[in-house]
């Protein structure tokens, strides 16, 4: 009988590269989300440049001694996914490809245990129980990193602040503790060397409060703030941040789909709960298929809405206009959406843009009565200015859906009533949610026209939206031309083929694109007459 062998090097620097950032920068990050998990109040960091060490340690819950058995297995835990954010089992693993030794101590009532872990081959991680160094008090887990490399940045004061301050920043603004309370509900403080990382308000020359409500809920599921400043901000703070439980996902404008006519001098953060549950492994990303897409493309849409009416009122949106006209624009992305059913079977990297595809990523109604207190119910963005969040989302009613159908829901009335549409609300962004006959939103891949100029690329792909660059001479040639409908679709390929396939192989994508978007034209040509 034969055994399976895991290469444990190789796999923990596989999940070292799925990691968007440096590898001391997700140490830090995963280190802090089990803290979090655990129900710390408190995480202190202490480093010792001498000794080459880095001690954290946490007033949690701690682990029992059968847990911190479970703990050196790898991506094994105990987590349930959206009611954390250290849920997929990783957390202090990757420390042993830059460590000699990790020590792990933790005490949870009576239980006061510790071990020592080192990588010792490719195939060998192991580890022995060693007598508790006095690290935790009364409760709490403590690791300590003996670094390989004692120019580490982890021995770095400055580095550490600067981790944490970008990677957790709810968690030092004022700002998020209405929405951050209830799952941090004794507040959460950092300590590095010593000092306490002191809270800082948000200050800019002109600052707006976003938030986003559950229909029929008062109490926003997600708040934040955008602001305008008079001077350019450093380039790693533009754009809007997304984060949930306190860890910032996502920082930019392409993720987001919404330019403002000065970037380089605006900015914002939206903490969003609900969105943990559509966290992809490496904390970096959401998911973008089925439910847990659904979810994070409703809260987008609805972050997008509630941005862009604020960047009206400033007068500050950018025109992504529309050089082509809607008329010739959808009836291109219905081609589209043809053709890429038909690649997704040969590309599977492409079913994520694919909206009716069984399989891929479907038409999917936002909202069911039943999950909304998943976050996956009707979404509403609102935008409120100057005044506290609860006191103005107290004084917006929550949207109603239309013509709903639920006899569940009828106190005493007939069966299947139907309720009157709602008078529209001023500066609410309703996001498509469960009725008896669902209005779907689109998911599907979408064409959006913006100015770069001196950007070589025709086009590139932002989340399911291919921006086409209509500052580009070979874009300005095709109008003159009247062939835009052949360059939007080779800058769409072009676009998909650094997703779909290698480098090597996007030439033979384009070539199959382009056959098949021919293709389709015969086939509308077919339906049109069929129709007439």
């Amino acid at each position: 009988m034969g055994e399976t062998r895991v290469d444990l090097q190789h796999l923990l620097e596989d999940l070292r590269d799925a990691y968007p950032g440096a590898l001391e920068e997700t140490i830090l990050t995963e280190v802090v989300a089990n803290s979090l998990d655990s129900g710390a109040t408190c995480l202190r960091f202490t480093a010792d440049s001498e000794a080459s060490t880095l001690t954290i340690v946490d007033d949690g819950s701690g682990m029992r001694r059968r847990d911190l058995v479970r703990y050196h297995d790898l991506a094994s835990s105990t987590k349930t996914r959206g009611q954390g954010i250290g849920f997929a089992g990783v957390g202090i693993k990757l420390g042993l490809l830059v460590c000699e030794d990790v020590v792990t101590e933790t005490r949870r009532g009576k239980e006061h245990v510790a071990s020592r872990w080192h990588l010792a081959g490719r195939h060998k991680a192991p580890w022995k129980w060693i007598p508790p160094l006095g690290l935790v008090a009364d409760h709490g887990t403590a690791v300590q990193l003996k670094l390989h490399n004692a120019l580490s940045p982890l021995l770095d004061e400055g580095y550490l602040e600067g981790v944490l301050r970008r990677q957790y920043q709810p968690l030092l603004e004022p700002e998020f503790d209405a929405v951050l309370a209830v799952h941090y509900p004794k507040g959460f403080r950092f300590e590095v060397n010593g000092r306490v990382l002191k809270r800082q308000r948000v200050c800019g020359a002109e600052v707006s409060k976003l938030a986003v409500c559950l229909a029929r809920k008062r109490k926003p599921s997600a708040i934040g703030y955008l602001v305008r400043s008079e001077s350019p901000v450093p380039e790693d703070q533009r754009g809007m941040a997304i984060s949930t439980y306190g860890k910032v996902i996502k920082r930019g404008w392409d993720w987001l789909g919404v330019t403002p006519a000065a970037p380089d001098r605006t900015f914002g953060m939206i903490e969003a709960p609900a969105l943990a549950a559509a966290l992809t492994l490496n904390k970096g990303d959401f998911v973008r298929v089925g439910t847990r897409g659904a979810l994070y493309l409703g809260y987008r849409k609805a972050v997008q809405e509630a941005v862009s009416r604020q960047l009206v009122q400033w007068g500050d949106i950018r025109e992504t206009g529309d050089k082509v006209s809607r008329r010739v624009v959808r009836p291109l992305e219905r081609d589209l959406e043809t053709v890429l059913v038909d690649l997704a079977d040969e590309f599977p990297l492409l079913a994520s843009l694919v909206e009716q595809r069984v399989g891929g990523q479907k038409r999917l109604p936002i909202g069911r009565s039943t999950a909304a207190d998943d976050g996956q119910g009707l979404l509403s963005a609102s935008i409120l200015s100057g005044a506290d969040v609860s006191e103005e989302t107290e004084a917006v009613p929550a949207p109603v859906q239309e013509s709903v159908t639920d006899p569940q829901t009828n106190d005493g009335g007939t069966e299947g009533t139907t309720q009157p549409e709602p008078e529209p609300v001023s500066g609410v962004a309703v996001v498509p949610g469960a009725k008896s006959r669902p209005r779907l939103g689109r998911y599907g891949l979408t064409i959006r026209f913006e100015s770069h100029e001196g950007d070589p690329d025709l086009g590139r792909l932002v989340e399911s939206t291919v921006v086409i660059n209509d500052t580009h001479p070979a874009y300005r040639r095709a109008v003159a031309s009247r062939s835009e409908g052949y360059h939007i679709a080779l800058a769409v390929a072009m676009a998909l083929a650094r997703l779909a396939v290698p480098p090597a192989e996007e030439h033979e994508f384009v070539t199959s694109f382009l056959i098949r978007w021919g293709e389709a034209l015969d086939g509308s040509r077919r339906r049109s007459r069929r129709r007439s």
